[in-house]
């Protein structure tokens, strides 16, 4: 929510504050190395075979989100599923094990741009729930959306995700203390690891899970902030998810099939039917990731035409045909859209640039 006015806390008036909503709604994203490193030594530690491969991973590597959710279920089937499991393993969470990402959160001038920054990099993180944060009504609210985590390890991830944020946000501000905690869930038999873990015992069958706290937390210096390093770190991370958004989950995995098909308009009802997904599902992912079918379709038969074209092999007619075209105009007029020239006028322009002396 971003509000337009001020708003009330404990008496005192404070800025409205915007907090973007995070960069990504779904979990499905490439991660670093970090979080299956750190879960499989949870496991070592706790006499779980199987997950030592994972220990000395790469620590500039980068592993699939499914490949992360394997080892999660495999550390749920080791040592059971309970709450208490979960939260031990978020403490462990701690904001130095996520490199760049975290020196920028705790370098931050303050909590609320610490927030912000996570929020805009979140696709840097370990989080399989989305976390959403609100300020109204004179309480900071940090949200936790599950509903599109796999059912058999979706409780385990909302504890281990809620706990890890919190365990972050008190390394950054180690005076920060929460207001209240809810979850939708029943209550356990016992609470003592929510305690340890939140210090504070949570309420049960809430309508949501979610987090207050005082929202003039958000205008708190934090203590070890830095102009210099947070730039710094900030145009690392810039660079980190430009890479990575660019050529990693669905639009990837369209844009491939696209280039099999050798950019011929096959239909999204076919490349969903070759992801395995329905059409519905990979719309609503491609929005969810920015784009959508069309518009990676254009993007293949750019590149696909720019490449045919720079061979001087092929004429336009030609270049239209192998794209799937019905006529060459409409290819003629795609291609004015793309490059603002006609494809005959690029392919005399690359010709004359690759002449000897030029």
């Amino acid at each position: 929510m971003v509000l337009n006015g001020p708003i009330v806390a404990r008496g005192s008036i404070i800025p409205a504050m915007e907090l973007p909503p995070p960069v990504i709604r779904d979990w499905d994203y490439p991660r670093g190395t970090a979080s299956i490193v750190l879960m499989a030594r949870f496991a070592a530690e706790n006499g779980v075979e199987g997950l030592e491969s994972y220990e000395h991973a790469p620590v500039d590597g980068q592993v699939d989100a499914r490949q992360e959710l394997a080892v999660v279920r495999a550390l749920v089937r080791g040592l059971g599923g309970e709450d208490a499991v979960a939260l031990r393993l978020s403490r462990r969470y701690r904001v130095s094990a996520f490199g760049i990402f975290g020196f920028a959160c705790i370098s931050s001038p303050t909590l609320g741009d610490a927030m912000r920054f996570a929020l805009r990099y979140l696709d840097l993180s370990f989080t399989f729930c989305i976390p959403h944060v609100t300020v109204e009504a004179g309480r900071l609210a940090l949200a936790m959306d599950d509903s599109r985590v796999p059912g058999d390890v979706a409780r385990f991830l909302l504890l281990r995700d809620l706990g890890a944020i919190h365990t972050v946000m008190r390394d950054i501000l180690p005076d920060i203390s929460l207001r209240s905690l809810a979850f939708r869930h029943d209550k356990p038999s016992t609470v003592d690891e929510y305690v340890r873990t939140f210090g504070l015992a949570p309420s049960f069958s809430a309508t949501s899970h979610v987090a207050t706290l005082d929202p003039l937390l958000l205008d708190k210096p934090l203590p070890q902030a830095n102009d210099q390093t947070v730039a710094v770190c900030a145009a690392q991370c810039e660079l980190l998810v430009s890479r990575k958004r660019e050529r990693s989950g669905i639009a990837q995995q369209v844009r491939e099939r696209l280039v099999r098909l050798g950019g011929v308009d096959a239909g999204m009802e076919e490349v969903a039917r070759q992801l395995a997904l329905s059409p519905r599902t990979l719309r609503r992912r491609l929005f969810e990731a920015g784009t959508g079918y069309r518009a990676l379709l254009d993007e293949v038969r750019q590149a696909l035409a720019e490449e045919m074209l720079d061979t001087g092999a092929l004429t336009v007619e030609d270049v239209a045909l192998r794209l799937g075209y019905a006529e060459a105009s409409s290819f003629i007029y795609a291609f004015k859209r793309w490059k603002g020239m006609t494809p005959a006028a690029y392919a005399r322009r690359n010709a004359l640039r690759a002449r000897p002396g030029r």
